[in-house]
């Protein structure tokens, strides 16, 4: 059987994490590099693992391509973007909680979409298309069409198109648009992964059931809505199952933990797991990363 391909699209960072005595570790993320990284981790070697983002020529880009090649993540159809680098951002616990702070105006990765036949060759082929909702907050509006454009034309061909929300309120010109636009890239997706905390007060949702619902009258197939430590609800138009992660997990660092969430689940429905299955097995990882430094956990620890 030829071997099929997960196309992740999106920005990876530059990640300093820890903190402790202004003591800070350098490391890589990004919320659609984070879910690539525990596909990668949790899917067969029958499955090919990609990354495409905007990258500089300077050597933090350079070593962003070495460390996801040395992870077995394709970095072939990455975008070169002369005079720019890649974002940063800076993670910092206070009163048990993360606080963000970001370098990214001049990111290369807001420019990923800007060569209309780089993106579609970096699509060619995939076996399911994955992005979020910062994917297309970092973007010109332009931009952004071009890049759902391609999506459609994956989808066209077969890809089946995975889309996390993740609203982020600051990347947005407004919520009037951030709105209509993650609701019009929801409506060319197979499978939709959003937070319900995060939507409730743009979308007016009461309950996880309101924001699944929502995303079911669009046409989506099938719809994780996550609720950070409570229940995730799996729900299609024939079936819904909540899913409780179980109790006990201790939290170092929650960041990544949706992205692991979600690489988790949908690895396990590659598999042919059930909804209540995959929904598990996404619990399990995240309780994982939860209780380590930084967005990437060792593969090992998730397997």
């Amino acid at each position: 059987m030829a071997q099929q391909r997960f196309v992740s699209i999106g920005e990876c960072m530059i990640e300093m994490s820890g903190g402790e005595n202004s003591q800070y570790r350098l490391g890589y993320a990004g919320d659609t590099l984070n879910t690539a990284w525990y596909m990668r981790a949790l899917l067969g070697k029958d499955w090919s693992v990609d990354y495409f983002t905007g990258l500089g020529e300077d050597r933090y880009s350079d070593d962003i391509r070495t460390f996801l090649g040395d992870h077995d993540i394709g970095t072939s159809h990455i975008r070169t973007v002369p005079g720019r680098r890649p974002g940063l951002y800076m993670i910092h616990q206070e009163k048990g909680d993360r606080h963000f702070t970001y370098w990214r105006d001049t990111s290369a990765a807001k420019l990923l979409a800007d060569d209309k036949d780089a993106l579609h060759a970096a699509l060619k082929g995939a076996s399911m298309v994955y992005f979020s909702g910062i994917t297309l907050a970092i973007l010109a509006p332009r931009a952004r069409g071009r890049l759902l454009g391609a999506i459609v034309r994956a989808r066209d061909a077969g890809a089946r198109v995975v889309f996390d929300t993740n609203l982020r309120p600051a990347l947005w010109t407004s919520p009037r648009v951030m709105a209509s636009v993650l609701t019009a890239a929801a409506t060319l997706c197979d499978v939709v992964l959003p937070t319900h905390g995060d939507e409730a007060p743009l979308f007016g949702d009461k309950s996880v059931e309101d924001t699944a619902e929502r995303y079911l009258e669009l046409g989506v197939e099938e719809v994780v809505v996550k609720d950070g430590a409570g229940e995730a609800l799996i729900a299609t138009a024939s079936e819904q199952v909540k899913v409780a992660p179980k109790p006990g997990a201790k939290v170092v660092d929650a960041t990544g933990a949706g992205d692991s969430f979600n690489g988790a689940y949908l690895s396990a429905r590659l598999a042919g797991k059930s909804l209540q299955e995959a929904a598990e097995a996404a619990h399990r990882v995240a309780g994982i990363v939860i209780g380590q430094k930084g967005a990437l956990v060792d593969p090992k620890l998730v397997r």
